[in-house]
């Protein structure tokens, strides 16, 4: 895959339902099992950041999850908020990246939402995909990939049994087609 990413690897992981979506169109992880938040929660300390789009920004924020989070940048892209105590706020994918690069980070974490995972895959910045599948199917839902023009091929590094129900799917991005 060619991309201005040469010294670190950009992973996007996310928990998704069986059939792709990562929340109900509310917002709503319910569906979400404690295997795979700490799964969650041990790749973002791993990584030691997380790249966040505004609305996953406000659903964390609602729902508390940043005090499980210790020593961790965050970086907000939007062009609504305002950088705080807590967060960076960026207006892009690449500028993300960049300041990551200047922090001196080796891994760097998308963590969604579906817009911003549509982003990343559009400007060829992500290079690996770890996807948490919850057995669960909803009928409707906000999906792992906003509507966009692009074609991702992947090669599959490996499968992990998180759980009696729960697989972690780890893929390498070849190549992303516009």
């Amino acid at each position: 895959m060619k991309s201005f990413i040469y010294s670190m690897n950009v992973i996007l992981y996310m928990a998704i339902t069986a059939n792709g979506m990562i929340a109900k169109e509310n917002d709503n992880t319910d569906w979400v099992s404690p295997t795979e938040g700490k799964s969650f929660i041990g790749m973002i300390q791993k990584a030691g950041n997380m790249i966040i789009g505004r609305r996953t920004y406000e659903v964390m924020l609602n729902n508390d999850e940043f005090r499980k989070l210790k020593k961790i940048r965050i970086i907000v892209i939007s062009r609504k908020l305002k950088t705080n105590k807590e967060v960076t706020v960026v207006n892009s994918p690449r500028e993300a990246i960049h300041f990551l690069q200047q922090q001196r980070f080796s891994i760097i974490l998308v963590c969604g939402g579906g817009k911003l995972n549509a982003c990343f895959m559009k400007e060829k910045l992500i290079n690996e995909i770890y996807l948490d599948v919850e057995p669960i199917i909803l009928g409707a839902g906000i999906k792992l990939f906003a509507d966009a023009e692009f074609e991702a091929k992947l090669e599959l590094m490996e499968v992990q049994k998180l759980s009696r129900n729960e697989v972690q799917l780890h893929y390498k991005v070849k190549d992303i087609i516009k």
